[in-house]
């Protein structure tokens, strides 16, 4: 595969993900005309009255078509990193048995030449159409007292499976604005337990109540083309027709940066972002 071109941006200030644009339908009448007005029109008969059954459908939206090119590349952190110091886990003791070290909040990070995890990466203008959604739920896993992934997407329609790999107690709280809250109290008996966001919305945090250090952030697409940067910075968003698209990456942190790029049939664009600490003014 050939990478067409390198875009490296950088960090603009701390944007929440874009709204989706609503589309809605209406329906006109029309009516009138002229002639004689003492005249009226025949009754139809019963064989030509329209059934409820036969009445006119709204046309489904058509499939995207899925294509041959993707978007790849790196993300990475410039700057000295600061010191985090390590989530206090102490306050329950079953958790802080399943560690042997130190465990450092997951709000930064850094993998080896200060690859940058997390980051939500996503084509912000997706082809036209619909996309089938996906019969696998997204699985996100209490696990250490933590949520792994720490973040996420999912599509609208699509399940999310909690799962409780700790066999203590947990709850998952989800915080969504254009979805319902839920709140699902997961004791050591309870494994895993599905839960299906219907309306695409930004990153919303998700929570333990019993454990405050617990978080992560959850997206609801209404694509498949996004992707969440690994530990050695690196993702992948495949099947994009050939095309110009924007590319946005979204740290909870560090901010929001954007890149366009143009990919043909069969190619790899390559999209690199590079993200530092905003300077305070």
């Amino acid at each position: 595969m050939k990478r067409l071109s390198t875009l490296s941006m950088r960090p603009t200030t701390v944007i929440a993900g874009g709204g989706l644009a609503l589309l809605s339908l209406f329906a006109v009448a029309c009516g009138g005309g002229s002639g004689d007005s003492t005249a009226s029109a025949p009754a139809p008969k019963a064989s030509e009255t329209p059934k409820a059954s036969e009445a006119p459908k709204t046309a489904p939206a058509p499939a995207a078509v899925l294509g041959s090119s993707a978007v790849a590349g790196k993300v990475a952190f410039e700057g000295k990193a600061p010191n985090m110091k390590p989530t206090k886990m102490d306050a329950d003791p079953a958790c802080a048995a399943k560690h042997s070290g130190p465990v450092f909040p997951e709000t930064l990070v850094l993998g080896d030449d200060q690859s940058l995890a997390n980051v939500f990466v996503q084509v912000k203008n997706p082809p036209a159409g619909t996309f089938p959604v996906p019969a696998e739920p997204v699985v996100i896993d209490q696990n250490g007292c933590r949520y792994i992934p720490h973040v996420a997407g999912v599509m609208a329609g699509q399940a999310i499976q909690f799962r409780n790999s700790d066999g203590i107690l947990h709850n998952v709280h989800g915080l969504p604005k254009e979805n319902r809250e839920f709140n699902i109290g997961m004791p050591p008996t309870l494994l895993e337990k599905n839960t299906v966001l219907n309306k695409p919305e930004p990153f919303f945090p998700v929570k333990c109540d019993v454990h405050p250090w617990m978080r992560s952030f959850v997206a609801v697409m209404t694509h498949p083309y996004f992707a969440v940067s690994g530990t050695d910075g690196t993702f992948q968003i495949p099947n994009l027709p050939a095309g110009t698209y924007e590319i946005e990456a979204w740290h909870e942190k560090l901010g929001t940066q954007t890149a366009s790029i143009t990919v043909a049939d069969g190619e790899t664009g390559s999209a690199d972002f590079s993200f530092s600490v905003p300077t305070k003014g």
